[in-house]
């Protein structure tokens, strides 16, 4: 199986190159729940240890179903399968482009939540318009076993997110280990307090947007990723929702530029304007870099050739 890693602002992308399950030749969005029902040992022993890392997401390439779009992409971590991913495709546009299958430009890709563009900027710098993102609900309350009440923004960025503003606590690297803990516990009260989307979606994400030293930087945010992970990049998709949330709240103009930091410190770029449904048309701009390329091997002797659990 053929990979090439990458990290965006410090998170880690696995691009599988060839040697995927077979999903079937329908849309993107039904290929994403056959990996997930009928292959989860296959995406998870691609990020598990030894062969992944804490934190990395797998971007599988599969034919897209739009012949305008260069490649179609499926994100999956290594708890779930995940309909977009911003650090992700950054880390992917910048992948191509290393291959020489992209140059510098605008492309098209197709995901399970629809088709996004890139624009790759140079070398290491790529330019995400997402899909469009929308605040469902704003100020929801819910009672957080161990923490009391927490009041945050649902919201859609291509995931599900809860976005609290401002952080419970300092949005720092030596409160990593804290953050993780109450982030999880937001996501689990949200989960049994049916805090969801439209259609029963559940909350996947937890964001704590706090403030930065840096007086360049709009705010400093951390992310809690499916896997119980933190996103080490100022997440894309994340950012879509929190930019939906900033733009219904009157904060934010259309074409109005902010910097965000993740909790590392790493920063994107971002800005909006309006969306045909009401909601917003994101980018996000970042820089990801190749760290390697090889074979992963499922040796049959291995004992651990699944992933350690």
């Amino acid at each position: 199986m053929h990979v090439i890693d990458s990290h965006t602002g410090g998170m880690p992308t696995r691009v599988i190159l060839d040697g995927g399950p077979d999903l079937g030749s329908g849309p993107l969005a039904d290929q994403a729940r056959a990996l997930a029902t009928d292959h989860e040992g296959f995406y998870k022993s691609i990020l598990l240890e030894p062969r992944g890392q804490p934190g990395m997401v797998g971007a599988l390439l599969v034919a897209p179903q739009d012949p305008t779009c260069e490649v179609g992409v499926i994100y999956f971590d290594a708890d779930a399968v995940l309909g977009m991913c911003g650090h992700g495709t950054i880390g992917l546009g910048v992948t191509l482009a290393h291959m020489g299958r992209i140059g510098v430009g605008t492309h098209r890709i197709e995901t399970p939540v629809g088709v996004i563009s890139i624009d790759v900027l140079d070398a290491n710098t790529v330019r995400v318009t997402n899909v469009e993102s929308r605040r469902i609900r704003a100020d929801v309350t819910v009672d957080v076993a161990g923490y009391g009440s927490v009041t945050g923004d649902l919201a859609y960025g291509g995931n599900w997110f809860f976005i609290v503003d401002p952080s419970p606590m300092a949005v720092d690297s030596t409160n990593i280990r804290a953050l993780t803990d109450m982030t999880i516990a937001v996501r689990e009260a949200c989960v049994a307090q049916g805090v969801c989307g439209e259609n029963g979606e559940l909350v996947d994400h937890v964001v704590f947007q706090g403030t930065s030293s840096n007086a360049d930087v709009h705010s400093r945010n951390f992310v809690l990723c499916p896997d119980d992970e933190y996103d080490r990049s100022p997440c894309g998709t994340g950012s879509s929702a929190r930019l939906a949330c900033l733009a219904a709240a009157g904060r934010l103009a259309p074409g109005e530029e902010i910097i965000q930091e993740s909790v590392i410190g790493s920063p994107y770029r971002l800005s909006y304007q309006p969306g045909p449904s009401g909601g917003v048309i994101p980018t996000i701009t970042g820089q990801a870099f190749v760290m390697a390329e090889g074979q992963l091997i499922f040796g049959a002797e291995d004992p651990f050739k699944l992933g350690i659990y």
